[in-house]
């Protein structure tokens, strides 16, 4: 069905549309200094219920494309990223508040999120997928190697992006092919 193809668009886009409304209600924010998971601290409740509900909203729709519609086209790359998707709904469940559980959801999902890309790349022998998965990966490193001086929100934000652009193609691809 058309709107489970939707979803692959609709559900990133809620992501960074409630990550941004975080970040412009945070002012203490800085992409120098945090995590992109400090605005979901329940401490901060500036930030925190639109930052969290943003990230479980977004989590349930991107699984429900990738087990409806991507499913048809990318058996492994949609459990996968459905697999990616609730682990996003547990970092957003788990904030910051839960320290190490926090801290070993987070890993999970940008672990499962380059995973979901590489798996992509090779089932689809999509080039985007595998700039997406090279790209992700590249940010970790140089971040981890200390090579320019920024928050982890950086890295994240980057790994993000790149693993939501073939995510919203797929999704655009299906819908043109109708």
């Amino acid at each position: 069905m058309r709107i489970y193809t939707l979803l692959g668009i609709i559900g990133p886009s809620i992501a960074y549309f409630f990550i941004g409304i975080s970040i412009y209600s945070a002012p203490w924010f800085k992409w120098s200094k945090h995590a992109l998971s400090d605005l979901g601290h329940a401490s901060r409740p500036e930030s925190a219920l639109y930052y969290n509900f943003g990230l479980a909203a977004a989590g349930l729709l991107v699984a429900i494309y990738a087990v409806t519609s991507l499913m048809n086209r990318a058996k492994y790359a949609s459990s996968s990223l459905a697999a990616s998707a609730f682990s996003l709904q547990l970092v957003a469940v788990f904030d910051e508040s839960y320290g190490y559980v926090h801290m070993l959801v987070s890993e999970v999902f940008f672990i499962l999120l380059l995973l979901s890309s590489l798996v992509y790349a090779a089932e689809k022998r999509s080039i985007i997928a595998l700039l997406s998965f090279t790209v992700g990966l590249c940010a970790w490193i140089l971040y981890w190697m200390n090579l320019y001086e920024a928050g982890v929100a950086v890295p994240e934000i980057i790994s993000s992006t790149a693993t939501t652009s073939w995510i919203i193609l797929s999704a655009v691809k299906r819908l043109c092919k109708r």
